[in-house]
């Protein structure tokens, strides 16, 4: 499965830090930026997430919610969240079924070894429930301030 500019966003349902849940149909009407990750509390993801820590006062200025995604669960995302004082809500996607959905659970190579991972992917879904932008094998460095551009000229 994957996702591509144009296409209805799946939803999803997810438990998130904190003892809450989110879900894509519970956010209508409001702008999405969806991001997955790899693994909490690793240097490529913390950067990450502290960069949209960083801009969530632009964000929520133009009506966007951003919400992080791994696979971890809930009690690993309670302590990376605390640690970084994270201030967006962070889904365990522990199932698999977001990650499946959004086509962001695939294989990978190191050292010539293939696995299953989570490719770090983000996409900006907007009110209506419909994906605007897709980033794929995302380079964190400047990410955050890319997708906020992206989601100022919905």
């Amino acid at each position: 499965m994957t996702v591509n500019v144009g296409d209805k966003a799946p939803d999803f349902s997810m438990p998130t830090d904190g003892g809450g849940s989110v879900s894509l149909s519970g956010l209508k009407g409001k702008k999405v930026v969806l991001y997955f990750y790899p693994k909490d509390d690793t240097p490529g993801c913390t950067k990450e997430a502290c960069a949209f820590r960083d801009a969530l006062p632009d964000f929520s200025g133009v009506d966007a919610v951003v919400i992080g995604v791994s696979r971890d669960p809930v009690k690993s995302h309670d302590k990376f969240k605390a640690k970084y004082e994270l201030n967006f809500p962070i889904a365990s996607d522990e199932d698999g079924k977001a990650s499946e959905a959004y086509g962001t659970w695939v294989e990978k190579s190191m050292y010539g070894k293939k696995y299953m991972g989570m490719e770090r992917s983000t996409f900006v879904i907007d009110g209506q429930g419909v994906v605007r932008n897709v980033w794929r094998k995302v380079k964190v460095d400047g990410h955050a301030a890319e997708v906020l551009k992206a989601v100022q000229a919905i």
